[in-house]
């Protein structure tokens, strides 16, 4: 008999209990592949889209979710180095054929997919990398004015704005940023916010203006839509961009182009941004997370706190996840 694995499936999408607690078998090791005992799976946003059928890029039915994973290879197919065996490694579902597959005690992916973790970083901590892969790609991809003098980061205590807010404290950039607790903003201005003001859409272009003596910022970055982006584009200084990498909250509340046309004399721009616009870039994809590893080995970006929890308990998260009842990253501990 096939020995086995747990692993948390999603055969029919929809809330927390769509998920399910299975026992599978441990997965082959092909030619050119290795497999990866988990010791540490992050959990997050996308997971969630997983578990309701709704992601862009959704795996087939039955799907596991989970896109990162980190663990040691215990196995190495055909063709693989015998000297990778006892590496520790993260495994981003970025570099696999489909998203998801990391919530389960073993994986097996094509041996070039992980990317070696040095001792420095502990295993929870890996688990964010990947948002920091994304804030460089997020905050020194965008063309605008060089260099950047002051960014604004809305929600600045969620995962991808950690990274974002420590990244652009390293490079020297002034960060402003709301968040809506005390201690959201406590953890804000722990990892690199300078200059806090109030959240509300309503008069923040007005506080950020206050913020930067008239100026505004070079960069603003917006996860809501609604009416915080148009609140984005009204704080921004002459050439500046807004940059829409999530719409949680809907479609803007006014018409863009007319806001963009009303403020003419600044010459603004907005951008969409998704991580998925390097699926097809794999040297620069992988660039960006090597480049992640060391910042995060250095000390330059830290990793925000973790909550542990039991791979059995991803419903108990999903439910935390959904109602936006976390501060730092979540992982699932197998």
């Amino acid at each position: 008999m096939a020995e086995t694995m747990r692993a948390i499936q999603v055969r029919t999408p929809g809330g927390p209990d769509a998920l399910e607690a299975v026992e599978l078998a441990i997965p082959a090791c092909g030619p050119g592949q290795v497999r990866v005992k988990a010791s540490a799976i992050g959990a997050g946003g996308p997971d969630v889209l997983i578990r309701k059928g709704i992601y862009k890029w959704m795996p087939p039915l039955p799907a596991i979710p989970g896109n990162e994973m980190v663990g040691v290879i215990e196995a190495v197919g055909e063709g693989v180095a015998s000297s990778l065996l006892g590496r520790r490694v993260l495994v981003s579902s970025r570099e696999l054929p489909e998203r998801g597959g990391c919530y389960a005690e073993y994986i097996s992916v094509p041996a070039e997919a992980p990317f070696l973790l040095p001792d420095e970083i502990p295993d929870a901590d890996a688990c964010s990398l990947g948002n920091v892969q994304l804030a460089q790609a997020l905050l020194l991809g965008v063309p605008a004015v060089q260099p950047l003098r002051s960014i604004l980061v809305p929600g600045a205590a969620g995962g991808v704005a950690t990274a974002l807010t420590q990244l652009a404290a390293f490079h020297g950039i002034t960060v402003i940023g709301t968040a809506s607790t005390p201690a959201k903003q406590a953890h804000a201005l722990k990892h690199g916010v300078g200059i806090l003001v109030a959240p509300d859409p309503e008069g923040l272009a007005q506080r950020v203006m206050e913020a930067t003596d008239g100026r505004g910022v070079d960069l603003a970055f917006d996860h809501v839509g609604d009416r915080l982006l148009v609140a984005c584009i009204r704080s921004l200084a002459p050439m500046g961009t807004a940059v829409s990498y999530n719409i949680a909250g809907g479609p803007p509340s006014s018409d863009v182009f007319q806001e963009l046309r009303a403020l003419l004399t600044k010459s603004l721009a907005v951008r969409t941004f998704s991580i998925h616009t390097f699926d097809a870039d794999r040297e620069q994809r992988r660039g960006l997370m090597v480049k992640a590893i060391e910042l995060m080995r250095q000390g330059a970006v830290k990793a925000p706190p973790t909550s542990i929890y039991g791979l059995g308990e991803a419903r108990k998260v999903h439910e935390l996840l959904d109602v936006g009842a976390t501060l730092g990253k979540i992982v699932l501990k197998p």
